[in-house]
């Protein structure tokens, strides 16, 4: 089992470099696998969008809050560590064009030595994803869109250039340097609780992050991502199932009892606090009861 840790970004410190990059070194002397960013670009103060993963319909995170760019946030704890993975968790993928996307998160994983894990969600704000100029109700077919060109530019298509020809994106002979570090480019899973999101991971992701579900309906979405695996003759097999978790809750034995539901990493969540100390803490004592440090 791999774990990582979600940056607290509830605690309103993932923008002060200072104990960010502190938390981010101390998660990887504790040998935990990633850190992982969220990302809103803008949240609306008022919205009629329902969050799905609260009861309420509300999200938990204050409305000015401070929720850095998570590349951008990414690449400044690239640099203050030097081995541990780097991770988005969920990078809201209607909010951005992928030709421009391509080459920034090639540029992270290539200066971070090929660290970078990259899980994209449709989103659920229209309000933001509107104010970022994307059609909120055709956001999953240009998401499969987009999954497609960000390959296809960092597939080694020279000395022709990539070329594409689709609903929302067309350019031809184009060519984008530096390519990610790993041979495959940079692992794209896909984040969310729909058959849409299991189905997308079959077909175009390396993996599935499942958000907000359990039990049978949990089983029944890594069933599908796996059935469409098969059916795009692509190996089920080779698909990582990332799960979630409170960082002070885990337990060797949890872990284990998640591992046999086919989880390969769990991403935990810290407690919010904007004491230091007590959020480094949490990390020792979590790396401890699971024998990673």
């Amino acid at each position: 089992m791999k774990h990582a840790v979600l940056l607290p970004v509830a605690a309103g410190v993932t923008a002060d470099p200072a104990w960010i990059g502190a938390y981010a070194e101390h998660a990887e002397a504790c040998g935990f696998e990633s850190l992982v960013a969220v990302e809103h670009a803008v949240v609306a103060s008022r919205y009629d969008s329902v969050y799905p993963y609260d009861a309420s319909g509300k999200m938990e995170l204050a409305d000015d809050l401070d929720i850095p760019d998570p590349l951008d946030l990414l690449a400044y704890l690239a640099g203050r560590t030097s081995r541990i993975g780097l991770a988005t968790g969920v990078l809201v993928l209607p909010n951005h064009h992928p030709v421009v996307l391509a080459k920034r998160l090639a540029t992270l994983d290539a200066l971070s030595g090929g660290r970078l894990r990259l899980t994209v969600g449709m989103g659920w704000m229209r309000e933001e994803i509107e104010a970022c100029g994307t059609d909120f109700d055709s956001r999953g077919r240009r998401a499969d869109e987009q999954i497609e060109v960000l390959r296809a530019l960092w597939a080694d298509t020279a000395p022709e250039g990539a070329s594409h020809d689709g609903e929302f994106f067309r350019f031809k002979n184009l060519m984008s340097y530096p390519k990610p570090v790993q041979p495959r480019g940079v692992p794209i899973h896909i984040g969310g609780h729909s058959k849409a999101a299991a189905r997308r991971a079959g077909r175009h992701g390396d993996g599935l992050q499942p958000l907000g579900v359990a039990g049978v309906e949990l089983a029944a979405l890594v069933t599908l991502m796996r059935e469409e695996a098969e059916k795009n003759d692509r190996d089920p097999s080779a698909l990582e199932l990332t799960l979630g978790h409170a960082l002070a809750k885990i337990t060797p034995e949890k872990s284990e009892k998640l591992a046999g539901l086919g989880a390969d990493r769990l991403v935990l969540s810290a407690t919010p606090t904007r004491d230091l100390n007590e959020a480094r803490d949490e990390l020792s004592a979590c790396a401890e009861r699971l024998e990673i440090t």
